[in-house]
């Protein structure tokens, strides 16, 4: 079993994070040199089709079994009042994704992916981040395992979603801490002008209290256990070679996290959509990452990316499915 008791095992486990299968991504170049089409014609298709084959070994993939993960926490910093909601309502939507209610499940299942759902210690919220870090190390850690573990080896798609009232704020600390500049602050679940300005107060304070930090402690420092779930959940997906969709600004700045780390460590991940929260492009930017989707949303719960999986259910079925002009007996040029 992989340690990851501590900062030192986890970037122990990162280094040692496989490659995707060069043979694999280049047999998947000389079929799409060969199907009926015009070289380009299926634009990004086409680069989706190479990049999955590579990370899944096989120069005809077929995406049969994703697997949505969507993890919970609350926050400290709630208290000083950076979201229009109370954090009771992470519990009772933890309850709603497990009664099949909410907009992730029905994605879920538009997409035939396994949905599961990780509540991490909801009675016991992080720190207040804006006095000092809201999870030490081995908090931090042990949140970073369960989603790690929470990966299914038998899956061939990750997604991970969050709930947690006041994560966009824990996403704007983590983007500041590492990207540095302002406005990475956003209106999150809709809170108006006033509480706006306790969100970005909140993060400048983050930021005082908790400098001189990277990669796993800025996570520790400024995120929470959802936050860092989904972080483990992306680096156990590169340890099994399973590509990963990234959803918007709260799953970005776990992302940016790994990142941080190893400059490699997202290699396997694209971004699902760009999320209407106003500072996700500016991540994108800095993440290297064009979104496959771009439409206002802003839920979270991984379902902007769990829609993404169609895209690349598209650009699988046409890499693998269409016929060659040899097999389909036409005129190549």
């Amino acid at each position: 079993m992989t340690d990851l008791s501590s900062f030192a095992a986890i970037r122990d486990a990162l280094a040692a994070a496989p490659a995707p299968d060069r043979a694999a991504r280049v047999g998947a170049a000389e079929r799409n040199g060969q199907l009926t089409k015009p070289p380009g014609a299926l634009g990004r298709l086409e680069d989706l089709a190479l990049w999955y084959a590579g990370w899944r070994g096989d120069a005809r993939p077929r995406l049969e079994r994703p697997q949505i993960l969507v993890f919970a926490g609350n926050h400290g910093v709630a208290a000083q009042g950076v979201s229009a909601f109370p954090p009771e309502v992470t519990v009772q939507m933890v309850a709603n994704f497990r009664a099949g209610g909410a907009a992730i499940n029905q994605l879920a299942d538009l997409a035939g992916a396994r949905m599961d759902v990780h509540a991490l210690d909801l009675d016991r919220p992080t720190a207040d981040f804006t006095q000092g870090p809201a999870m030490s190390e081995a908090e931090m850690a042990g949140a970073f395992a369960t989603g790690w573990t929470a990966v299914d080896p038998e899956a061939d798609l990750v997604v991970t979603g969050e709930m947690g009232i006041g994560n966009t704020t824990a996403a704007a600390a983590i983007a500041a801490a590492l990207l540095g500049g302002t406005g990475w602050a956003g209106r999150g679940t809709g809170v108006d002008d006033a509480g706006l300005a306790r969100k970005e107060d909140a993060v400048t304070r983050a930021l005082d209290a908790n400098s001189g930090r990277t990669g796993l402690e800025v996570l520790a420092a400024l995120g929470g256990r959802e936050l860092a779930a989904m972080a483990g959940a992306i680096a156990g997906a590169r340890a099994a070679r399973i590509p990963v969709i990234l959803d918007g600004f709260i799953c970005g700045a776990a992302a940016l996290c790994l990142g941080a780390e190893a400059e490699d460590a997202l290699d396997h991940c694209v971004a699902g959509h760009l999320s209407a929260e106003g500072a996700h492009a500016r991540m994108l930017e800095a993440l290297g990452m064009t979104p496959l989707l771009s439409l206002g949303l802003r839920l979270g719960e991984g379902s902007g990316a769990a829609l993404a999986i169609q895209v690349l259910r598209g650009a699988l079925a046409c890499h693998s499915g269409m016929a060659t002009f040899a097999e389909a007996g036409v005129a190549d040029g």
